[in-house]
């Protein structure tokens, strides 16, 4: 897929106030502008490379990867707001720049979250929504590693970011497979780039959404064609979770046996057509 790379940094307007961020998008236009648009939306961590191995199967569609606030090659401003509402805001924004009028949005983990907050926010440019081993609510989640935990205690998180390597790294998004998966180096790359303040207040902001209201009510009051995506062997969630997600009406859910919390590197073969058919038709879950 031929692929185009945008993004802008924050900037002073005129008078010293800051510009609203703009954040980075990875398009691959296999079809021009008037294929279908799909919108993918990394989790926390992560950035545009985690779609990676799903690409190829994503051909004829108008795929536009996110790098959220704080993410990849979007700004990392120190003091912000990462609420998923803000980062919905953000999103939507590029989406209007782009001329993207209506489409199917995807986010892995975290990112499905600010997925079903933009449906919620700007419910014109959603026309169906997939998340991909997004917990229904904070009452499923299984706990952090330790490595995790430890970046997320104050005073330690912040001693142990200043002094992060790859390994550390590495250590930390090991739970985020169950399959044996070879980390590439982008993905170890794009976590390092991150500010602390980035990184945990990401964290905290989802961790709110999910204790708001969980999400297979908030998709139930949508009443969008929906797919639920989840490993079989997710190390966060327990799979069993998904059950929660069956009585959304137009809900497709799909559960990928010895797969863990991200298919798209344990098993593209069988996430990548699942994504293309859900973008092409979304109402026919």
């Amino acid at each position: 897929m031929t692929e185009t790379s945008n993004s802008q940094s924050l900037g002073p307007r005129r008078g010293g106030a800051a510009r609203t961020p703009v954040l980075h998008v990875a398009e691959s236009p296999a079809s021009g502008a008037t294929a279908p648009p799909l919108v993918l939306i990394h989790g926390l961590a992560g950035s545009v490379a985690w779609w990676d191995p799903v690409l190829p199967a994503l051909s004829g569609l108008r795929v536009l990867r996110f790098d959220l606030l704080g993410h990849g090659a979007s700004p990392k401003p120190r003091a912000a707001d990462y609420g998923m509402a803000e980062e919905a805001r953000l999103v939507a924004a590029r989406l209007d720049g782009l001329g993207v009028r209506r489409a199917t949005v995807v986010g892995h983990s975290t990112g499905g979250c600010v997925a079903i907050a933009l449906a919620e926010t700007r419910p014109d440019l959603v026309a169906g929504l997939g998340v991909i081993d997004t917990g229904p609510s904070m009452d499923a989640f299984l706990g952090d590693s330790l490595p995790a935990r430890l970046l997320a205690t104050p005073g330690i998180g912040n001693l142990l970011w200043a002094l992060r390597t790859d390994g550390m790294i590495r250590a930390t998004l090991a739970d985020a497979f169950t399959r044996e998966v070879e980390i590439p180096a982008q993905l170890v790359a794009d976590v390092k780039g991150m500010t602390y303040q980035g990184l945990t207040g990401t964290d905290r902001a989802s961790t709110a959404y999910l204790r708001e209201r969980p999400l297979p009510a908030r998709l139930t009051a949508l009443g969008l064609p929906s797919l639920v995506l989840f490993g079989g062997a997710d190390k966060r969630w327990p799979p069993s979770c998904v059950d929660e997600y069956r009585p959304v009406p137009g809900c497709r859910v799909e559960v990928l046996p010895g797969i863990g919390h991200t298919p798209m590197y344990e098993d593209p073969a069988t996430t990548g057509p699942l994504l293309h058919d859900f973008a092409f038709e979304p109402g026919s879950a």
